[in-house]
């Protein structure tokens, strides 16, 4: 294979049809500082009050078979099909250490002999997040990012391997510029193999990479901001008012490097240092048309009270029998939603709301604490924006955190509906079956599915599988849809499962830790109709990124009228008459072509009256059902307009 390498700027490219190379082993990276006496004593685990709510010990999913070297493991899945499985390719795998597949025990340390500090780059090939662009999805990687066509959901083709590593390879798109995260010690601004060992050195890359994507099959970096902390992920966020650039929301969570690496930088306490690269984001602002003359042109203290910047949740437990909650110093994830102007952040020891209608200034709101959640991770907002739903990674993604014992409160989802600029809390989701020792488990990445009238979500839970839950009721979270997969090892734990699982067109994409990519279709059930289905097929994006949450529309059209009257017939929310009325009535008007027919203008008039007696009902009615009858008879109104 060949390497091809291209400068850009200061930066060596990598533009990586070269795979075979990355099997090689990196070179050992900087580490950390350690007590000659070995680790510091943790403190004992948080001890959950009994009287909580656990998961099922019978649910199918409890007791899958596990994997091994050479041997899958058993599936399970409720009204969902797996209908397409890729593994990683070449180059993303260590082929000593096949799946399943335990790595040697090092040798025992000399009697005296201080112990090895933890490696902070470990998951050296771990699948990490998805984002997409038109007919194709980007596998972001611990070791750089493929990229597949999905034009043929089934069978995805791998069109082209970028070998860039540095981790943790969080990845999103925006027309032909492809950013990726990079927070590891080793990462290097030429996208070399070999890592960085001295502790300082002005080879190391630590921030955001920056791609030209026009030609998916060779990629070239253009740009490569550096800052403090790295990226550990990073939010596209749009200007409304200014076309010609994007802004980044960057989120660092490793330590901070040295000042004499990078100018600027202090990891010291706020108590210390006002200047601290600790307790803010990096704000990048990116010209679209110049990408490598982006720069960090802010970076807020989103956490500071009474002029303390450090003025939220200063780390520990919330009394006894609560978890212990991490300090707020970062963000881990921020979802913006543009379009009515808010952004949701994660951030470690709380969850903040922010107003973002000047991106380069985003303004914090509201913020709330749980007295169950170890790590704020990330956050979904529903298409309405009148709630937010925040995700606790309790382990860090590592640890198996929904085994029997574990409560449903930690390690879940806390929903709060948005109630004049303030977070109230309503409600939790986890995932409702227990897991095994040898599985890591925690709430992490998802999307919502864009099912008119309800908030549907498809969820990550690693080697819990993935989860469609409805929170249209944001006090009862229900699931509706499921699939798993046993341990990968029924000896140990190894690190896998799927990392983010995201809605793209019809169908449900899941980028899997160690196994690949899976492509899933949702099937009909009592739960979820073949019209909500066929509704949510309707909405078709050219591009996607999780955090840079879409507002969904629909379209006036009969798919999406049917999915309304299938969840009012469910709620019975509508006399049997009246659902008759729409039915026959829609069934005139698909037969019409192009509205001039000699029929059409009767036809036509009699879905306008229905839509009228709907609109009556709907005043008639209350909460959600009202809201959906009066979208009904929109979408009636509107189907009848787009014929005239």
């Amino acid at each position: 294979m060949k390497l091809v390498k291209i400068f850009a700027g200061a930066a060596l490219v990598v533009s990586a049809i070269a795979v075979g190379q990355a099997q090689q082993p990196a070179a050992p990276a900087q580490q950390p500082a350690a007590p000659t006496d070995g680790r510091p004593p943790q403190p004992p685990e948080p001890v959950p009050s009994a009287d909580l709510p656990r998961p099922s010990t019978t649910d199918p999913r409890a007791n899958l078979k596990p994997g091994g070297p050479g041997e899958k493991a058993a599936e399970a899945s409720w009204n969902m099909e797996l209908v397409s499985n890729l593994p990683k390719p070449s180059g993303f795998f260590d082929p000593a250490l096949p799946l399943g597949t335990r790595a040697p025990e090092p040798p025992p340390l000399p009697a005296g002999a201080p112990r090895t500090p933890p490696n902070p780059n470990q998951l050296a090939y771990t699948n990490s997040d998805l984002a997409f662009s038109g007919n194709n999805v980007i596998v972001g990687n611990y070791h750089g990012f493929n990229t597949y066509n999905i034009e043929r959901a089934n069978k995805p083709q791998l069109i082209a391997s970028v070998v860039c590593p540095g981790g943790q390879g969080d990845v999103s798109t925006w027309g032909n510029l492809l950013f990726m995260s990079v927070e590891q010690t080793r990462g290097r601004l030429d996208c070399g193999l070999q890592g960085v060992v001295p502790p300082v050195s002005n080879e190391r890359f630590r921030g955001v990479r920056i791609f030209d994507i026009t030609d998916l099959k060779n990629p070239k970096q253009v740009a490569a901001v550096q800052t403090c902390r790295g990226s550990h992920t990073h939010t596209l966020v749009p200007d409304p008012k200014d076309k010609s650039h994007i802004f980044l929301y960057a989120s660092g969570t490793g330590g901070v490097r040295s000042g004499e690496e990078l100018e600027g930088c202090s990891g010291k306490d706020a108590k210390e240092d006002q200047n601290t690269s600790l307790f803010s984001i990096d704000v990048i602002e990116v010209p679209i048309a110049a990408p490598e003359k982006s720069r960090i042109v802010n970076q807020p203290r989103l956490f500071a009270s009474d002029n303390n910047i450090a003025g939220l949740w200063m780390g520990g437990d919330h009394g006894p029998n609560t978890q212990r909650t991490s300090t707020t110093n970062q963000c881990h994830d921020i979802t913006v939603y543009s379009e009515i102007g808010l952004a949701a952040g994660a951030c470690s020891g709380n969850g903040i709301l922010m107003d973002i209608k000047d991106p380069r200034n985003p303004k914090r709101l509201d913020f709330v604490s749980d007295k169950g959640f170890a790590y704020w991770h990330s956050a979904t907002f529903n298409n309405d924006g009148t709630k937010v739903l925040f995700t606790d990674e309790w382990g860090g993604g590592g640890r198996p955190r929904c085994r029997a014992v574990d409560p449903l409160t930690w390690g879940a989802d806390a929903i709060y509906d948005i109630v004049d600029g303030k977070l109230i809390h309503k409600g939790y989701y986890k995932l409702p079956a227990a897991q095994s020792e040898q599985e890591n488990c925690v709430a992490h990445n998802g999307s919502l599915i864009p099912v008119p009238g309800r908030d549907l979500m498809v969820q990550a839970w690693y080697q819990g599988g993935l989860s469609v839950f409805d929170f249209t009721d944001s006090a009862n979270a229900k699931e509706i849809a499921y699939f798993d997969r046993g341990p990968i090892n029924g000896d140990a734990m190894l690190s896998g499962g799927y990392w983010s699982t995201y809605w793209y067109n019809g169908n449900l994409y899941g980028s899997e830790m160690a196994r690949g990519i899976d492509v899933f279709k949702l099937k009909p059930s009592e739960l979820l109709s073949q019209n909500e289905i066929d509704a949510a097929m309707q909405f078709r994006l050219q591009e996607f990124n999780s955090q840079n949450q879409p507002k969904v529309v629909w379209p006036a059209s009969s798919a999406v009228a049917k999915a309304y009257l299938d969840q009012l017939n469910r709620n019975k929310a509508i006399s049997a008459a009246r659902a008759s009325a729409v039915l026959s009535s829609l069934s005139k008007v698909d037969q019409l072509r192009t509205g001039k027919e000699g029929s059409a203008k009767a036809t036509l008039e009699a879905l306008d009256a229905v839509a009228a007696q709907v609109e009556g009902d709907a005043k008639a009615a209350t909460g959600r059902d009202a809201a959906r009858l009066k979208a009904l008879a929109e979408t009636l109104k509107g189907r009848a307009q787009a014929l005239r």
